[in-house]
């Protein structure tokens, strides 16, 4: 049996855990420390912090969950300002093994591995993911991450995306004016911009100005709550063009990469479950022309795993050093 260090870096939050593996299984994950990515001027120094949290020196081999491509010796978080470099990792981390690995391809490996029960249903037809073809794994959080995971012949294949970034497509004159203040602010408006957590502000700054209404008081948290209490007519529109914008940007990924079912995570996936399927999300999704009846014979489903990205991690990390 062989303990590793799992993490998982996002944009807001990195989280850390010890997992036990033997034989190429996850046998345990430790209750996960969560530090905000905010509070600590690099990944060095949060790792260090959880090796003063547990009270004893750290495995040296860790399984590495990055929102970021991993494709270059200069790992730069899109949502975060820490930045990683991969050569550096074993003098700096004194760790002897280890991978790195996207964020969402992580989630993906989770997906891959947890228990049906553990998928619940949302929209489209209640049937467990398929033995073979592809499955969109999507989430909106501090960013919006995306996956494609691959069955075939009774094994799981990752691919990783950077979909998030893809550009956003008004489908109605109220998001033609969310493009349009976005655009002003950023230039280039890519779909996380929209239907990730930072999204719900530009939804809100819309609606206010259409109604010659003052925007909400706080931060985006503030928003998100006020939103999901469901007590201010503005918030409850706002939330419901979130769901809309992001079933559009749903299907389309869906249709990219197959299409196929969809698994929804994420930072907000769990906080949004009870109400999306009242929402217009569903009716986004399938509304692709042509495509219609066929994305209305997809399964979209949230997995309820408390931190895949973990889990995920260290199932990548067991499958690379199976002994």
């Amino acid at each position: 049996m062989n303990e590793i260090v799992v993490a998982d870096i996002g944009g807001t939050h990195a989280r850390f855990a010890i997992a036990e593996i033997d034989d190429g299984r996850i046998l345990s994950l430790s209750t996960p420390v969560t530090l905000p990515t905010a509070d600590h001027p690099s990944f060095q120094i949060a790792w260090e912090i959880f090796a003063e949290h547990l009270g004893r020196a750290l495995p040296r081999a860790a399984a590495i969950a990055i929102a970021a491509p991993i494709s270059s010796d200069l790992i730069k978080l899109t949502n975060n300002p820490w930045i990683v470099r991969p050569s550096q990792i074993p003098e700096k981390l004194r760790v002897d093994r280890h991978i790195l690995i996207n964020d969402f391809a992580a989630v993906a490996h989770a997906v891959a591995m947890v228990d049906q029960d553990r998928l619940i249903h949302i929209t489209g037809p209640d049937q467990p993911l398929p033995a073979d073809g592809v499955v969109s794994v999507i989430g909106p959080g501090t960013g919006l991450g995306v996956a494609a995971l691959v069955f075939k012949n009774g094994r799981a294949q990752v691919l990783p995306s950077e979909g998030g970034r893809c550009d956003f497509a008004p489908l109605d004159a109220v998001e033609d004016r969310i493009l349009q203040n976005l655009r002003a602010k950023h230039g280039r408006v890519s779909v996380e911009r929209v239907v990730a957590g930072p999204g719900l502000r530009a939804i809100f700054e819309v609606l206010c100005e259409m109604e010659g209404r003052a925007m909400p008081p706080g931060d985006d948290k503030a928003l998100w709550s006020l939103a999901l209490a469901g007590k201010n007519s503005i918030a409850i529109a706002a939330l419901d063009r979130f769901f809309q914008a992001l079933g559009a940007v749903v299907g389309d990924i869906s249709l990219t990469h197959g299409p196929g079912p969809v698994v929804l995570a994420g930072g907000l996936g769990l906080r949004l479950a009870k109400h999306i399927s009242g929402s217009g999300f569903a009716d986004r999704f399938v509304s692709k022309g042509r495509y219609r009846g066929l994305m209305e014979s997809l399964p979209v489903k949230l997995i309820t795993y408390p931190e895949p990205g973990l889990l995920g991690a260290a199932t990548a990390f067991a499958a690379e050093y199976p002994d």
